[in-house]
């Protein structure tokens, strides 16, 4: 047995379920966005962390990065593809700060990627489940309603539609601690 007074906070919260959500589309926003660097060449990534505002995966978190400044030209045209996608379903077209983004409510098209897919040219290996957001769009009047300012849900909104169900990984994958993919 051992004693555990003061040995712990009582008011923690519980931590945060980090497991892969199952593919779907989800109405979610955009709470935190930071410009990080590359761990292995040079540029830069827009890393965004999307919260999920309804359904079962209410509050869970998911991340995109999208390669802005990169050394391949392929690549930062495919990156300034998706932040026009995230644009035009934010309704800001000409965000000053990624932080104009923030809260702005758009539906995500999640894809859950298995442990073992390979992707890409140079055939990376996926080590770990994981989710990437594919798409983005606007949200309807119908998805919004319910929601309050900042984007919070209130009762009345129906949730969206996923199509399988999630599954475990051990630990916290690599999408979850921001890493670029």
């Amino acid at each position: 047995m051992a004693n555990l007074t003061g040995h712990y906070d009582p008011n923690a919260e519980a931590q945060e379920d980090f497991s892969p959500l199952p593919s779907g589309d989800y109405l979610a926003h955009i709470t935190d966005s930071d410009m990080e660097p590359f761990n292995n060449s040079e540029g830069e990534y827009l890393a965004l962390t999307y919260t999920i505002l309804e359904g079962p995966f209410k509050n869970r978190k998911v991340w995109a990065n999208l390669s802005l400044l990169h050394p391949n030209a392929q690549t930062v045209q495919i990156a300034n593809r998706q932040f026009s996608s995230i644009r035009e379903a934010t309704g800001v077209a000409n965000p000053r700060d990624s932080q104009d983004l923030h809260y702005k409510p758009h539906v995500i098209r999640v894809e859950f990627i298995p442990a073992g897919t390979v992707q890409g040219k140079n055939g990376y290996v996926v080590p770990k489940d994981k989710n990437e957001v594919k798409a983005w769009k606007k949200a309807t009047p119908e998805q919004l309603q319910g929601l309050g300012n900042g984007g919070h849900q209130q009762h009345g909104t129906a949730p969206m539609t996923h199509s399988q169900p999630a599954q475990q990984s051990g630990g916290a994958p690599s999408w979850a601690r921001k890493n670029a993919a």
